[in-house]
């Protein structure tokens, strides 16, 4: 698949299918996140598959806007490395790199994938840090329910010249 139309096409999905998703799936999106850029070339992420119905139930209670992994069954927790990179500006800019390698390899993979917000909310990134037991440096970023789309989401026209300026405002 040509790369212009994945990043067109890919869409949020938020309604799956129930199958699991394939491991040789799960580590292909893995390497992608991999060869994301990161500054100075730390690469301060570190990843948490979560494949398993119970853990799945515990993620929902830790961030209550993420109820679309009990129906794709398949989430990986994106989080951060303070003891590599000490800004966190640039930790959340290179974690979002990966995160965002994450959802175009899905798509290209025939997976659908929502890329769900926890950095910035204090609650749910205590809640996640208590449940995985994440070390002190380590800060949960993002969450992405990961599977097999139940639903076709049409892409709308989101190219806008008005929001572009050259050279100055």
């Amino acid at each position: 698949m040509e790369t212009f139309q994945t990043i067109i096409n890919r869409r949020s999905i938020r309604k799956y299918k129930s199958s699991k998703i394939e491991e040789e799936k799960i580590n292909l999106l893995l390497k992608a996140a991999m060869y994301a850029p990161s500054a100075m070339n730390l690469q301060p992420w570190h990843f948490i598959v979560i494949n398993s119905e119970e853990v799945i139930q515990e993620t929902i209670k830790s961030v209550p806007h993420a109820e679309m992994i009990k129906q794709s069954g398949n989430a990986i927790l994106v989080c951060g490395d303070a003891s590599l990179e000490k800004n966190e500006s640039w930790l959340i800019q290179n974690c979002s790199a990966a995160t965002q390698n994450i959802l175009l390899a899905a798509y290209d993979l025939g997976l659908g994938t929502c890329w769900i917000a926890v950095h910035g909310m204090s609650d749910v990134m205590k809640n996640l840090k208590a449940q995985f037991k994440l070390p002190e440096e380590i800060i949960p970023v993002a969450l992405i329910a990961i599977g097999y789309p139940d639903e076709e989401v049409k892409t709308e026209e989101r190219f806008k010249e008005e929001k572009i300026h050259y050279n100055n405002w």
